[in-house]
């Protein structure tokens, strides 16, 4: 039983900095041996609420000291490790299950499940940040070529649950999710955010329930195009209103509620990457036209899309906007990185354009001259679904599809897209840690206790 060191007391390390020699079984035993040292000392601390200063010099002293010693061990070992998890690359595993896998075949390289539960408790400021030592280990894995390649393709196979889900869809053309419906209807696959509590933000569940959505219009052989639209949300200044989406719920960022696994980074290797690129149901093939699924998508925006709402546009393939829209990627006052809008949005804008939204916070409305750069249609506000219908018919063309995937691959081609996706692992979970960012969420949760 540890025992927790009184106020003012600081618990000594006893392991010396591991020096690793390159030999995969000796530096992972000399890895596991210096992190339960590591964890000694946290454990001998308060929870970081209840540290002094001292306190939490020593604990981010230790912290620190095993992220630089994980980035020594996988800089020789990343691609031995990820062999070893997924039996030479012989199975496919999503990156909840690569990181399970990985805290029990090498302790103390990521944290346990018991461990983050333990971190969960918490909201985001009073945690250890111990997320970061996931990003770091899936960023080592990202910068292999080949490990980072399996690893995205692992995220393109369809989920569990939707082939669960899929025998129904197909009989029904219909499923309701907590969080989003998704219908069948004639060649079209309509896809209807439900978050209403929040503007459709979304949270956790709801790109959880995204993913199963996309996979499920993927698979069923009756729908040629995909639609993503807003519901109805009960904002008092937009209920009855459909509106597109919020971006990332900051509420449940300052409350600790937003997984780097299944958000931060789950959202750009699964269902947006998924529509991108489609979903891969032949893995073994070489030939990425015959292993993968591949549809046209088409958004409708209603009121706004904001943030991760825009970031979707970016990957659409026809984008409707009713009159009075707008979209923006406001990263510049959230303090957190667009996901891909960086590596994305200049395509369509030009560098100078991007910058001024990114940096800048700009919005774009459907009245300014440059709004077709984000945007192929504006309507008037009754006139949204019989453009989308009109879209679908379009985009049902045979040759539509073959046409997407060539350009997707000229666009961005997927070394670009892994090495993208290792470095933004680190930032945005560092941003999301960052003394800024919290500052910002903290206040705006504040203003909200205080219209309740």
């Amino acid at each position: 039983m540890t025992t927790v060191a009184p106020t003012g007391a600081l618990p000594a390390r006893s392991a010396p900095v591991p020096h690793f020699g390159g030999v995969l079984a000796t530096d992972a035993a000399a890895l596991t041996a210096y992190a339960a040292d590591g964890e000694a000392v946290l454990a001998a601390l308060p929870p970081r609420p209840a540290r002094d200063e001292a306190q939490q010099a020593r604990a981010e002293s230790v912290l620190t000291a095993g992220r630089d010693a994980r980035r020594a061990f996988l800089a020789l070992h990343a691609e031995a490790v990820y062999d070893e998890l997924t039996a030479a690359r012989g199975r496919h595993l999503r990156l909840a299950e690569l990181l399970r896998a990985a805290a029990d075949r090498f302790p103390g390289l990521v944290p346990t499940p018991a461990q983050m539960a333990a971190e969960d408790a918490f909201v985001q400021a009073d945690k250890d940040g111990r997320e970061i030592d996931q990003a770091i280990f899936c960023a080592a894995v990202l910068r292999s070529p080949s490990a980072g390649a399996h690893l995205v393709d692992a995220m393109l196979l369809p989920t569990a649950r939707a082939l669960d889900l899929l025998a129904a869809f197909r009989d029904a053309g219909r499923v309701e999710l907590d969080s989003v419906l998704v219908e069948r209807v004639g060649e079209a696959g309509h896809i209807t955010f439900r978050n209403a509590h929040c503007l459709n933000a979304e949270d956790n569940r709801l790109i959880r329930d995204l993913e199963t959505a996309v996979d499920l219009v993927l698979l069923d052989d009756r729908i040629r195009v995909g639609v993503l639209r807003g519901g109805e949300v009960d904002h008092p200044r937009y209920r009855g209103r459909r509106v597109f989406s919020a971006g990332i719920n900051l509420k449940d960022l300052r409350n600790g509620d937003i997984s780097f696994t299944e958000f931060l980074l789950g959202r750009e290797l699964g269902y947006i990457n998924k529509m991108y690129r489609g979903l891969l149901t032949a893995a073994q093939n070489p030939v990425w036209a015959e292993r993968t699924v591949q549809k046209p998508w088409i958004g409708a925006v209603d009121a706004f899309a904001i943030g991760g709402g825009m970031q979707l546009l970016l990957v659409l393939d026809h984008v409707v906007a009713e009159e009075g829209a707008y979209f923006s990627l406001p990263a510049a006052e959230e303090g957190i990185v667009p996901g891909l809008g960086n590596l994305r949005l200049g395509r369509l804008t030009g560098a100078r354009e991007a910058r001024r939204v990114i940096l800048g916070g700009r919005r774009i409305t459907t009245a300014d001259p440059d709004a077709h750069l984000v945007c192929d249609e504006v309507v008037p506000a009754g006139q949204l679904t019989e453009a989308v219908e009109a879209a679908v018919r379009h985009l049902s063309a045979p040759a539509v599809a073959a046409n997407r995937r060539m350009l997707a691959l000229t666009e961005e081609p997927l070394e670009l897209f892994r090495s993208y996706l290792a470095e933004f692992a680190v930032v945005q979970v560092a941003r999301s840690y960052s003394e800024d960012v919290l500052a910002k969420v903290e206040r705006r949760w504040q203003r909200s206790q205080a219209r309740n």
